[in-house]
């Protein structure tokens, strides 16, 4: 089955623990902190795979999580950091953020990778928080809160040539004389479910990618019939071959519906080079409605040619015009992807609520460092309140009137009591 869709939730490894502890030792009485730091979470990468052609894996399997970091251990050893989470896409896929609507990236080579979750990083043990003032720390870190999110991925399939036209209109049946494709081939409307790929060998040394498209209606722009979830596949092709039906009582308007259709849904789509053909000219009434249909083409600045995907007629010669025509067309920049996501938000920003019994707090920089915090330890304790002075958290809530004994919540997780 053809899978062009699919919504995933990924999550990175927490960063492990760091550890708080003391050097024992025969006749040493007083060891030094060697408390480690804890290992780093696993990443969640999505790399692309020239083998995969559909998004039919993520049908059963809808959450991936990558490992966590190992706990920091005694005599400063560090944790067992998590190994990245590979997660395996065709080429082709666009991937997006679904709570923001960012687009994340566009991946189309092999090998291309996309960092979509990063992993904690690993707390310092109590060895790294020794100073002057302080030989013996009874302060730690824990391991960085892992990211999660949920992602759509859209496979739009990578072809120099789409095939494009009404249903029955022949196009398939061009895939199939065209190229090694073999695909589903009848005399009924929405014979073609899904796009089919083909390769055609011209000589030795040149083949092209063609894409049959299924076909597309008036208002497939809206999603009326099978064209809104295919449209999205003539994106990335270079050329467009216009399969016009030989037997339709109106091929002109066909052609303009199309067009009409691709210009709704993209207005790029338009702009892309056009071969029209006839297809079907072994039938005498296909033969007759040529010369008209040809001078209106010409008019319109499209150059139009007849074909027969039954008995092959002038198949060669299209195969070259398309790559003659791609030969002509001047080579686009590669559109940059985004390899790593970067959250909009400041690490210090935070926004204060009053809520019925108390205070709320919530930013990404003061919820993290709730979530890496050992409340039991007094060390840690103080270390938070001094970083909610120096991003101005205090001060704010006293401006908000805050007193003595009031509540405060540190995003959902973290109750505070107030005590000035």
């Amino acid at each position: 089955m053809f899978i062009d869709e699919a919504e995933i939730s990924v999550r990175s490894g927490k960063g492990g623990d760091g550890f708080v502890h003391f050097h024992r030792e025969k006749y040493v009485a007083r060891g030094g902190p060697d408390g480690g730091d804890g290992g780093r979470g696993g990443d969640v990468i999505l790399v692309v795979k020239p083998s995969l052609n559909t998004l039919s894996s993520f049908r059963h399997v809808k959450k991936y999580a990558a490992k966590e970091g190992g706990k920091g251990g005694i005599n400063n050893m560090t944790g067992r950091s998590a190994e990245a989470l590979l997660i395996p896409v065709p080429p082709g896929t666009v991937v997006t953020d679904n709570t923001s609507g960012e687009v994340l990236g566009d991946l189309v080579r092999a090998g291309q990778e996309l960092l979509v979750c990063k992993g904690g990083r690993g707390g310092r043990g109590n060895a790294r928080f020794v100073s002057s003032r302080n030989q013996a720390p009874r302060i730690a870190e824990k391991g960085e809160p892992a990211q999660e999110r949920l992602l759509n991925l859209e496979l739009k399939l990578i072809a120099d040539v789409g095939i494009i036209g009404l249903p029955n209109a022949g196009k398939s049946s061009l895939l199939a004389a065209l190229t090694n494709a073999q695909p589903k081939i009848a005399d009924y409307p929405f014979t073609t479910l899904e796009p089919n790929l083909g390769v055609a060998e011209l000589d030795m040394d040149t083949s092209l990618v063609l894409a049959d498209i299924p076909g597309i209606i008036e208002g497939a722009h809206r999603g009326v019939g099978l064209g809104d979830t295919f449209l999205r596949h003539i994106q990335r092709t270079k050329v467009l071959i216009h399969v016009l039906d030989g037997l339709s009582s109106d091929p002109l308007g066909d052609f303009s519906q199309i067009n009409a259709e691709m210009a709704l849904f993209d207005e790029n789509l338009i702009r892309k080079p056009q071969i029209v053909v006839l297809n079907k000219i072994d039938l005498p009434e296909a033969a007759k409605k040529w010369k008209t249909l040809e001078k209106m083409l010409e008019k319109q600045g499209y150059e139009g040619m007849t074909i027969s995907a039954l008995t092959r007629q002038n198949l060669q010669q299209l195969l070259w015009k398309v790559c003659n025509t791609l030969q002509e067309i001047p080579e686009i920049e590669e559109e940059k992807t985004l390899p790593v996501y970067r959250s909009k938000d400041a690490p210090g920003m935070f926004s204060i609520v009053r809520v019925s019994d108390g205070w709320m707090v919530r930013g990404a920089g003061i919820e993290r460092a709730a979530a890496m915090t050992y409340w039991e330890f007094e060390g840690s304790l103080r270390r938070f309140q001094r970083l909610m002075n120096k991003l101005g958290i205090e001060e704010a809530l006293r401006d908000a009137g805050i007193k003595n004994g009031d509540t405060v919540y540190i995003g959902e997780d973290h109750e505070l009591e107030w005590m000035d």
